[in-house]
């Protein structure tokens, strides 16, 4: 989206659209907020989806939520608990389930955090968040 063209409140396409992304995220130890994603181009926004992709390894048996807070507080989850079972190569992606409460919210954190509840030594994947500008 170009902010200074006229129609700037509107995407200059149709469909979601990346508003945030983490690259080498380390799924490697559990922890709260291992990644921040940054969300850029929208100062509120309904998430879509979310898909963790480009793993340097089978990631399959780690665990990852999603959260508008950095102490990992499920209360706050965007994406609930996933196992990435999906994730079994640099080929392989899978979306992550979405919290029930995403279904109705409109997010206006600047950012979102990655947890590990369950970790795979040595891994890592990136992370990227799809979604609907609702407010630039």
């Amino acid at each position: 989206m170009n902010a200074n063209h006229v129609g700037s409140l509107f995407p200059n396409g149709f469909g979601n659209f990346a508003l945030g992304r983490t690259v080498t995220v380390s799924v490697g130890s559990v922890a709260n907020a291992v990644s921040q994603i940054s969300i850029v181009g929208a100062s509120s926004y309904i998430v879509r989806r979310i898909t963790v992709a480009n793993a340097n390894q089978s990631i399959a048996t780690a665990n990852v939520t999603i959260t508008t807070s950095n102490d990992g507080n499920v209360s706050n989850a965007v994406a609930s608990l996933t196992t990435l079972s999906n994730v079994t190569s640099t080929s392989k992606y899978q979306d992550l389930t979405l919290a029930a409460g995403a279904a109705t919210t409109v997010y206006s954190s600047g950012s979102l955090y990655v947890n590990v509840p369950a970790a795979v030594a040595s891994g890592t994947c990136d992370i990227v968040v799809y979604g609907d500008a609702v407010t630039l």
